[in-house]
């Protein structure tokens, strides 16, 4: 397992916890919950080594339009950049409903 981590300072905190999506072919689960501190964090763990460029690039972006502050899992089974970022805004949507 192969594990990349991103971390970011400042963000406003998101009301709740909230599990997106299924550990699959070509998907992947995000959990999400408020952070303790005022930042956003990160983790993903991949079976999929050789991508570290592209998913730091994808979770920056994610990052620069949401300004939050969160600890975020992301258990991920070979997802597109277009899923992963499709699951993390699902997740972001659902700890704020």
């Amino acid at each position: 397992m192969h594990e990349i981590v991103v971390e970011r300072l400042g963000g406003r905190a998101i009301a709740g916890r909230s599990h997106v999506g299924v550990v699959a072919s070509g998907n992947l689960e995000v959990l999400c919950e408020p952070a303790a501190a005022p930042r956003t964090r990160i983790t993903v763990r991949t079976t999929v080594n050789g991508f570290d460029a592209i998913w730091r690039a994808v979770l920056e972006r994610f990052l620069e339009r949401h300004a939050v502050a969160a600890d975020i899992e992301v258990n991920d089974f070979g997802a597109t950049p277009a899923m992963v970022t499709l699951r993390l805004e699902q997740a972001l949507e659902a700890a704020d409903a």
